[in-house]
């Protein structure tokens, strides 16, 4: 809103200052403080209001130390998160871009979800909550929103670049005849060549790739939303690991939107995803503003609210960036808690079927309760997590070709 209001004054009064609002640098940076001054101001009172709605945790003893002692604390502080996004994306993006709409869309409906089954688990007393086929079943309508906008919204482009192009001046580039903005499947893969790689090469036919595009997006956001779920199980583990992973997207949002340094860094040019990186350091600032009451000891936990919002977000931001072949490695963390799961489960049944006795890969699935398993402290656990994904972050901006 701010950021419309300003450009308005900017261009029709000139109005001193106003013009600063037009560099995303300026509005990204105001984005993180304004996240974190929403949480600063707003974060107790709610913590204090879920408290009165007797929002507190309900703990089974699974004979974790310090578990127990979770018991009451309250949840459902996703609504903190939320918060703490949209305030500053509606103040400082511009409300007019598609991305910010997919994004938005994205942080509203996975956090609905998240919403409904925390309110039927702690409200209506139902231990189950949302039924899994329903939670799939929203997921999946998200998943075809983004996918099919994504193919026939005529903003959602990249940039084509004639031979040679690349070694002139940007200021000399013709539209046209350098360079072309059209629809495409492009997404960046490492170790290709240019790091691209276009899905409509996989298969001729032009319908059946859009339909297998489509099924992608939604395994994505459906994969990283419950991989995120997953995660949130230690105090800070969740929101950390996020805010990491957020980093290195808002990175990758500046770069791919900015024509100067996209070249520089042979980065897929996408036009008008600047304004990503707007999105990205209010999720940012809303991670680490959320760290300052959810690092151990918690006083409140996120709940399905921020777990899949959170995780809807950043496989959507992987998506409209075309990172996602990216995810695996960029968010490591999230896969392997994914990964300890199905192993666990699938061991047990296989094991129990051909033995008659069910067997165990891990002490206990996800893999954080391993290692609570084994007695190693939960901010001890936490930091080492946080640590991995620092470094497969590195990792992942590192396996992109440079020049």
């Amino acid at each position: 809103m701010l950021y419309h209001l300003f450009s308005y004054l900017h261009k029709h009064y000139d109005v001193v200052g106003t013009g600063v609002f037009q560099y995303i640098t300026v509005r990204a940076m105001l984005a993180t403080i304004f996240s974190m001054v929403y949480i600063a101001v707003f974060g107790q009172p709610i913590i204090r209001q879920l408290q009165k709605m007797q929002m507190g945790e309900i703990v089974r003893n699974l004979g974790l130390a310090g578990q127990m002692e979770k018991q009451g604390t309250p949840t459902m502080g996703g609504l903190i998160i939320i918060g703490a996004v949209l305030f500053p994306v509606l103040l400082f993006a511009d409300l007019t871009n598609v991305y910010i709409h997919l994004l938005i869309t994205t942080l509203l409906w996975t956090g609905a979800i998240g919403f409904l089954d925390d309110y039927l688990k702690r409200i209506k007393k139902n231990k189950d909550g949302l039924s899994g086929k329903f939670k799939i079943i929203g997921q999946i309508g998200l998943g075809l929103i983004v996918g099919l906008t994504l193919l026939s919204n005529d903003d959602v482009k990249v940039r084509q670049f004639e031979e040679g192009a690349k070694s002139k001046k940007v200021t000399e580039l013709v539209e046209g005849v350098d360079y072309k903005d059209q629809k495409s499947l492009e997404t960046t893969v490492p170790f290709l060549k240019h790091n691209k790689f276009d899905y409509s090469q996989v298969l001729p036919n032009k319908t059946v790739s859009h339909v297998l595009y489509v099924l992608l997006v939604i395994f994505i956001i459906t994969a990283v939303s419950n991989g995120v779920n997953i995660t949130d199980g230690l105090d800070g583990l969740a929101a950390g690991t996020a805010g990491i992973v957020a980093t290195a997207l808002a990175i990758f949002a500046y770069l791919s939107g900015n024509i100067i340094f996209s070249s520089y860094l042979d980065i897929m040019y996408i036009p008008n995803s600047g304004e990503i990186a707007i999105f990205s350091t209010a999720l940012i600032g809303a991670c680490i503003g959320f760290l300052w009451f959810n690092a151990y000891p918690a006083q409140v936990f996120m709940g399905d609210t921020g777990s899949l919002a959170l995780g809807g977000v950043i496989g959507t931001l992987a998506i409209v960036l075309r990172k996602e072949l990216m995810i695996p490695l960029m968010c490591g963390v999230f896969l392997v808690e994914n990964l300890s799961v199905i192993i666990q489960v699938f061991y047990f049944k296989y094991t129990k079927k051909k033995y008659g006795e069910g067997r165990r890969v891990f002490l206990m699935a996800p893999l954080h309760h391993h290692y609570q398993k084994k007695e190693i402290p939960e901010p001890k656990i936490v930091t080492r997590f946080w640590i991995i994904n620092i470094l497969l972050v590195i990792a992942t901006i590192l396996t992109l070709k440079i020049r």
